[in-house]
């Protein structure tokens, strides 16, 4: 996740916006002295000049701290604010008092407390800088011991002008950036949780799948078993056809679990396999012809010469497609593969059927969607998988039927991709 906000990631990638609203700060308080020396004498000027650069060097030494070495709680994000606090009402402290106009840089750090510390420690800041102000209230020093109204009258409202200006900006950049990473983190968080709850469904799919397949084996035994007693019982040759075809789709039904066992072994233990791209359709068309050795697809002639990483999981999912375009277009389904830009891998299966359901074209396998023909697992499986891999499913429905793009990272950013899920 790119940022926490309770965390040492989020205190960390927080640390060049704490540095750059502190130096801001003291920037800010360093013209301010240079203004008023140039109006009036100042009565704390060196003091207050020392305690500015005090609290540059101090920033710049959070900055570190919070880089190399950020803290593993919030309460020492709370201390160092209220540092803040105490230093920026020293420094007013020296300079007037509340009667300085920067006095609203106060209000900074209890904004920023307000984003990055939990809702109990905010509060407490923000009594510590009430507590600061009324301090400034109660004790003041003058800001200068000479008589010169008519210069302070106009150095005040100038003051005023510049911090509003001044704070404005600060809170724009400083805290705005990190209420729109806090916004960030919700997106992402609900992404996550999303990505969480389909593979839990996923999950639950696959140990339906894993129970019944190991029920299949001992029927499927069995039954294989019978077909051999019934063909030493009767040796009549007219069975033996149908016995011969019995026995050769029960060995197909056995070699269909074993897939589905290997399948969710490397499903498992994320096993890829980096294959060319001619290699790959080439195995799919194999195992296509073995499922419909009659159905009419067209595979494409010429394949270009690119490598993608698969496992059996994505070949069961292509192989979903391609039976869900039978499925609506008996007659013609074709299958096309091109490089994309961005070393991406396009595959593409168009059918001539009459178009995806109302369901699946407002939320294309992101769901499982009850359907007639029994397509909403399957979409929700199939992308499921693909976006396991780094792709992305799309279809485009028009006249002519539907069109399926699968679009797959090539094999040198597929780890990559993965990375991210």
């Amino acid at each position: 996740m790119e940022w926490l906000t309770h965390s040492q990631t989020g205190f960390q990638q927080a640390a060049r916006y704490l540095l750059g609203m502190r130096l801001a700060v003291a920037g800010l308080q360093l013209v301010a002295l240079a203004v008023a020396e140039t109006v009036i004498a100042l009565a704390y000027g060196a003091e207050a000049l020392i305690l500015c650069l005090f609290y540059g060097v101090l920033a710049v030494l959070g900055w570190l701290w919070f880089t190399r070495r950020p803290p593993q709680s919030a309460i020492s994000v709370s201390a160092g604010l209220a540092l803040d606090l105490v230093l920026i009402g020293g420094w007013l402290f020296l300079t007037g008092g509340y009667t300085n106009p920067l006095v609203s840089l106060l209000l900074l750090p209890i904004a920023v407390a307000i984003i990055l510390v939990p809702l109990s420690q905010s509060m407490a800041l923000t009594l510590a800088g009430i507590a600061v102000y009324t301090t400034l209230i109660i004790w003041h020093t003058p800001i200068t011991h000479e008589h010169h109204d008519a210069n302070l009258a106009q150095l005040h409202l100038a003051g005023m002008w510049v911090t509003f200006a001044m704070t404005a900006a600060i809170l724009l950049l400083v805290v705005g950036a990190l209420a729109r990473r806090l916004g960030q983190q919700q997106q992402q968080l609900s992404s996550i949780r999303e990505t969480r709850l389909r593979d839990e469904q996923i999950i639950s799919m696959g140990l339906s799948a894993a129970a019944v397949a190991h029920r299949l084996g001992t029927p499927l035994n069995t039954m294989t078993l019978l077909v051999d007693e019934i063909r030493s019982a009767f040796p009549d040759p007219s069975l033996a056809d149908d016995l011969r075809l019995m026995e050769k789709q029960l060995v197909l039904c056995s070699e269909h679990l074993q897939q589905l066992s290997s399948a969710a072994v490397q499903a498992k233990t994320a096993q890829l396999e980096t294959l060319t791209a001619k290699d790959w359709i080439a195995r799919l068309k194999e195992s296509a012809t073995l499922l419909w050795p009659a159905a009419p697809i067209d595979w494409p002639g010429v394949v270009p010469d690119c490598q993608v990483a698969v496992d059996a999981t994505l070949d069961q999912a292509i192989l979903n497609l391609l039976a869900n375009a039978l499925t609506a277009s008996p007659s013609w389904v074709a299958v096309s593969v091109h490089c994309a830009e961005n070393n991406r891998i396009e595959m593409v299966v168009e059918d001539h059927g009459d178009g995806l359901e109302d369901d699946f074209q407002k939320s294309l396998g992101e769901q499982i969607v009850g359907s007639e023909n029994g397509m909403g697992v399957g979409l929700f499986l199939t992308n499921a998988t693909i976006q396991r891999l780094g792709g992305t499913l799309k279809a485009r429905v028009d006249q002519q039927g539907t069109t399926m793009v699968i679009d797959l990272p090539a094999a040198e950013t597929a780890g990559v991709a993965r990375d991210h899920q």
